[in-house]
């Protein structure tokens, strides 16, 4: 019996983790951390629905934590296989899981050190050995190659656009081609290429991140100039959480575009992310994952000063000039974003900047919808800065670009499963699907089993 099975995914947009299975072979697609709401994050705590062990391999969409953090874990408890990603995923995964190791081992040790956490001792999920071990199971596939799994299976990538690496993933296994959208960038990106479109496929589990959204169709540029001009007009700082890969990449981009328009002058950038930066090395080292020229590429890697030692952000945050500080997480669930957070948000001058999507449960999903407090390292800090969201920065297709990516396949798939998204947001997409292409879609629940 040839079966799916998404254990993340479902009825969120975090965790994501999607199993197909074959004459008892197993075959993961992603292996996401659950983000957000403490419901779903004790389920990386929880254990794993099968046996680690009985997984013959995982396949990468993309290194973004929702869709690889879960990594290091799985590998601790007994997997054995090969991790299969495009390059630039493998080396941008590196430096995710282990920034992702570190930080936990770091917030565990903090905790233990303050006495805030309920739990004696406070314990990371996983640390930076772990996610060193994950990193050496990485086999790296070139987009376009098809290449054998275990079980008889095959695995194709193509562009997928969002970020460095990303792709969408078609798996042939016992005679059906079954695609998974993984994340799905934006068309016309200024920085990412398309997503690629796929001719066919008999089952297609896509992504509803946006499902019930369209972008504002704003100059971007434009709408991230204004609101960084009006803060540094009342002497304020603007601190923006942002996705260590992608959106600070994007970030950099838009405002290296301002100032070549004699914008922003004198204000100073700054990108306190030792893994943003890394990130952003790599972007110029993978010329066929975006659409920059080298020159381009080197002046917006060169537009902001790289803040790498911990010394070095807190003189950020001490300096009262006003400046743009990007700096991860981009949910604001953890990292150095939250030290300037606990600083700037209490001052109405400054300004709090949104440019991504906002998990449920989060600090950035709070604040969002209005919060005049937030949690951070156990202390409760008012918020009474200018709390700025610019949704059309996002690197997530909206409902239009997904059913677009859909639209180009020649004949209908047997099936769709619509994942990755908020009840509303994937409800809103399955609707449209049977709607306007007629195609038989359903929406997953957490571990139902679907036969192919």
């Amino acid at each position: 019996m040839f079966t799916l099975t998404s254990l993340g995914g479902a009825g969120t947009v975090t965790g994501s983790k999607h199993l197909l299975t074959l004459d008892g072979h197993r075959i993961l697609v992603d292996c996401g951390l659950f983000q957000g709401l403490k419901n779903l994050r004790e389920l990386n705590w929880a254990p794993f629905p099968v046996d680690p062990g009985s997984i013959d391999a995982i396949v990468l969409t993309h290194a973004h934590l929702d869709h690889s953090g879960y990594l290091p874990k799985i590998v601790r408890d007994g997997f054995r296989g090969r991790i299969f990603a495009t390059d630039a995923t493998r080396e941008v995964a590196s430096l995710i899981l282990k920034d992702s190791g570190h930080i936990q081992e770091k917030d565990a040790e903090y905790a233990n050190r303050k006495a805030y956490s309920k739990h004696k001792p406070a314990l990371p999920l996983y640390g930076i050995r772990d996610a060193e071990r994950a990193i050496e199971a990485f086999t790296a596939v070139p987009y376009h190659k098809s290449v054998s799994l275990p079980g008889g299976a095959t695995l194709t990538f193509r562009h997928a656009g969002h970020i460095l690496g990303a792709a969408t993933v078609e798996i042939g296994w016992g005679g059906k081609k079954i695609l998974f959208s993984g994340d799905l960038g934006r068309y016309g990106d200024p920085v990412m290429v398309d997503p690629e479109p796929v001719p066919e496929a008999d089952y297609v589990v896509v992504e509803s991140t946006y499902g019930n959204r369209s972008h504002n169709e704003s100059d971007p540029v434009e709408q991230l100039g204004a609101v960084i001009e009006n803060t540094v007009a009342r002497g304020g700082t603007v601190v923006i959480p942002a996705f260590a890969v992608g959106r600070a990449q994007s970030l950099l981009y838009y405002i290296w575009a301002l100032k070549q328009a004699g914008r922003l002058r004198d204000v100073p950038v700054y990108l306190d992310s030792p893994m943003a930066i890394n990130a952003s090395e790599l972007l110029c080292a993978h010329r066929d994952d975006h659409r920059l020229t080298p020159p381009v590429c080197k002046q917006v890697c060169d537009i902001a000063t790289y803040v790498r030692e911990v010394d070095d952000s807190k003189e950020v945050t001490a300096n009262a000039y006003p400046k743009i500080v990007i700096s991860a997480s981009g949910m604001a669930t953890g990292g150095r974003v939250l030290h300037h957070m606990k600083s700037f948000a209490t001052d109405r001058k400054h300004t709090i900047l949104f440019s991504g999507f906002q998990a449920a449960g989060t600090r950035g999903r709070a604040m969002l919808q209005g919060a005049r407090e937030t949690k951070i390292h156990g202390q409760w800090v008012p918020v009474r800065a200018e709390i700025a969201d610019l949704p059309m920065l996002s690197a997530h297709a909206d409902g239009d670009e997904i059913m677009r990516w859909l639209s180009a396949l020649r004949r209908p798939p047997q099936q769709a499963f619509v994942v990755h998204g908020e009840p509303d947001a994937s409800e809103a997409l399955r609707v449209r699907i049977d709607r306007e292409l007629g195609w038989n879609v359903a929406v997953p629940r957490q571990d139902q089993v679907f036969t192919l």
